[in-house]
């Protein structure tokens, strides 16, 4: 067809069209109504969230720099801080492990119960921390028979640091594995079989193939399982028993000392656990922008 034929729409070939105005009312929403929309997640953001933030802040140094410094470096504070550190240490790593195994053995194999383990995995999400607290209080406690057994072998878990760590894996363990599922069952295993059956042994074929496609979930849900794990307050309440110096992590601490009026000292203590948050945070920005620029690198080769 002539580029005449083109120029006048000749038969059978169709024009571009532009939107109708009817298209575009349905579609865009007024510069009004966009203007009310962000504004109001603004105002929402800034009461929940940047109005306590500030809050904190300032009524830690409401007595200056030097007031704060001074109640961060009591011994009681300086034990809370070094107790939520090695908790989150411990139980963190554990949950690592886990959550690969768990994400591994779900979406590599099938078996009887994989649902039902999928569910399981779940569940902190569904309970509330203080109920989970209370159990293991009623496992471990020494009222029972398993936790008599213990305390008459000189192995206490209720009111002591073991029962803080399996507090903390209970309420953030299902972090890594739900980051890790969705990612492996997307990738496939098409991969893994690749590297078996060029010799590769199993182990190596995990180390070389899997966890480098992994890494950025697994980096992930470790941020938000250390995130959990510091500022747990509920199931840690529980099984610690408040011990001051000994079983208070930070967020137990910060209502200790508030409830004794210390304000000051409180306050500077929810400021480092906010400051830590916010680092969490940071990082967890930091991933997520990393793993889009490699997404959109890989598409475009």
């Amino acid at each position: 067809m002539s580029e005449l034929a083109l120029a006048s729409g000749g038969a059978g070939v169709p024009r571009p069209t532009r939107p109708s105005r009817r298209h575009k009312e349905i579609t865009t929403e007024p510069r009004g109504v966009r203007i009310a929309l962000i504004g109001t997640v603004l105002a929402l953001i800034s009461v929940l969230l940047f109005a306590p933030l500030l809050a904190v802040f300032g009524e830690a140094l409401r007595q200056g720099w030097a007031a704060s410094v001074e109640a961060l470096a009591s011994p009681d504070a300086c034990s809370a801080i070094r107790l939520t550190l090695i908790v989150a240490a411990i139980a963190v790593p554990l949950n690592a492990v886990f959550g690969i195994a768990a994400a591994w053995s779900i979406t590599k194999f099938d078996f009887p119960g994989k649902t039902f383990l999928v569910t399981l995995i779940d569940l902190p999400f569904s309970v509330s921390p203080v109920v989970a607290g209370l159990a293991l209080v009623l496992l471990f406690g020494a009222n029972s028979t398993f936790g008599a057994w213990l305390v008459a072998h000189d192995m206490k878990i209720v009111f002591a640091f073991p029962g803080i760590v399996l507090a903390s894996m209970f309420v953030t363990f299902p972090f890594v594995a739900r980051e890790l599922i969705p990612v492996m069952i997307e990738q496939g295993s098409s991969e893994e079989e690749a590297a078996l059956s060029l010799g590769a042994s199993g182990w190596r074929s995990f180390l070389t193939v899997t966890l480098p496609n992994i890494r950025w979930a697994l980096l992930y849900g470790v941020l938000l399982s250390t995130a959990r794990a510091m500022g747990e307050f509920g199931a840690v309440a529980v099984v610690s028993g408040k011990i001051r110096g000994v079983t208070t992590t930070m967020p137990i601490m910060i209502e200790i000392l508030y409830n004794e009026y210390l304000s000051v000292a409180a306050f500077s203590l929810a400021g480092v656990l906010a400051l830590l948050a916010l680092v969490t945070l940071a990082l967890k920005s930091l991933l997520e922008w990393r793993h889009a620029d490699l997404l959109a690198a890989t598409r475009r080769h």
